[in-house]
């Protein structure tokens, strides 16, 4: 009776045993048959992907993968037709391919119990992939362009993955390096693009920027996200590596100078910033906007207000049409004139009075035509309004500061 028992006990484990091996099998039909029912085949296929006797055979994985390229084929298809697929269900199951095959390879090159590696399903996963991979951008460009950004890099980066792949290698002759195409270079861009309009984690898109820059293209631009994410993480040290290294390859963008001479600023530490801008003015000598940043630096940072009035001059005579210059200018005489004016307020001798506020009047002079045009370029700046209030009035130009009064008060023009 012991032995009986223990027959049908080895019976009953042979049946669920076959029972499942039945269902990888009864999975494939079901996405095969001629009315594919993809639900039924996944959640069959699923069962199978979670059993003891068929969750660590290669088999499995593989028919998962082939279930769900046959329903991206059958979307696919519609659209190659002229007909019009479900292409979220198409994209979906485009993306569910990979990780599924990607697990039947690590299986299928286990060894065998002699120890041997005999690969079943290598050739036809390959071809599978191989076959897919323009249909990854598209998927890429179709959520890109939906603002679903996020979606959108998990395309990109797939196709990067797959292409980079040690699988796409497998059993080639000879060593083969990925074929950096026009393909696999906008994916890769696009990857690092997606993950930072997505707001993704903060590792990942660093991961993606970083991979996209060894394609050398756009690296302009992508130096600028990589120093952007670092910036938002606040992580100085990489912040300030990346600026050096964009600022080396691209000594005339003005981003990566502007950047690290904000660092510097902030830091206290105005000459290294001085020293930045005078390199990169000498490797752009027509940039307007590094001699008014460098302006900005003498002004505040360093009080050399004689060589603040020189960048500024030096930025206006190559672009007269900068509000925030010709107010910057305007400034460096005011603010002495208001100090001028606080001397002579304090002088009893009322010659001397005169002399130092008619000195107070010739900064205010000075400082008139640059508010002005600055006025001009940009009337909605409160700044340029205060400032030309308080010349007028100490200019004694009565009409001119009634006008500008009333302006203010929001009764003007």
């Amino acid at each position: 009776m012991k032995k009986l028992g223990f027959t049908l006990g080895l019976c009953l484990l042979a049946s669920v045993s076959f029972g499942q091996k039945k269902a990888v099998s009864d999975a494939l039909k079901l996405a095969k048959d001629a009315k594919p029912n993809f639900a039924e085949a996944r959640t069959k296929i699923k069962s199978a992907l979670e059993n003891e006797e068929t969750k660590n055979d290669a088999k499995t994985w593989y028919i998962a993968g082939q279930i769900e390229d046959l329903q991206f084929t059958a979307e696919n298809t519609k659209l190659l037709i002229g007909g019009q697929p479900n292409e979220a269900t198409m994209y979906d199951a485009l993306l569910n391919i990979y990780p599924y095959f990607t697990k039947a390879y690590e299986l299928d090159m286990l060894p065998d119990a002699k120890g041997k590696v005999k690969p079943k399903f290598i050739k036809d996963i390959k071809s599978t992939l191989r076959a897919n991979l323009p249909y990854y951008v598209n998927g890429g460009a179709y959520f890109f362009e939906q603002g679903n950004y996020k979606r959108s890099y998990d395309y990109f980066n797939q196709y990067v993955e797959i292409a980079d792949s040690k699988l796409m290698k497998e059993g080639e002759k000879q060593p083969v390096e990925t074929v950096v195409d026009s393909s696999y270079i906008f994916s890769n861009f696009y990857a690092a693009v997606a993950a930072v309009a997505s707001g993704h984690d903060h590792t990942i898109t660093v991961e993606a920027i970083k991979r996209a820059l060894n394609t050398d293209y756009k690296r302009n631009d992508l130096l600028q996200y990589l120093a952007d994410e670092y910036k938002n993480a606040e992580d100085t040290v990489n912040l300030e590596k990346t600026l050096k290294d964009g600022l080396a390859l691209f000594p005339k963008e003005s981003y990566f100078i502007l950047s690290l001479v904000n660092i510097y600023i902030n830091s206290d530490q105005n000459d290294k910033a001085i020293e930045y801008i005078n390199t990169a003015i000498k490797n752009d000598p027509g940039n307007a906007q590094l001699y008014d940043v460098a302006g900005r630096v003498y002004e505040s940072g360093l009080k050399d207000y004689a060589k603040a009035e020189e960048f500024f001059k030096k930025s206006i005579e190559l672009d007269g049409e900068n509000a925030e210059t010709q107010s910057n200018l305007g400034r460096i005489y005011f603010n002495q004139g208001v100090n001028q004016l606080d001397t002579a307020n304090n002088i009893a001798d009322v010659k001397i009075y005169n002399e130092e506020k008619e000195k107070a009047k010739d900064l205010f002079r000075k400082a008139l035509p640059y508010f002005e045009k600055a006025y001009q370029l940009n009337p909605d700046a409160s700044d340029n309004k205060m400032a030309l209030r308080s010349i007028y009035y100490n200019l004694d130009m009565g009409d001119k500061f009634e006008e500008m009064d009333k302006i203010m008060n929001g009764n003007g023009q």
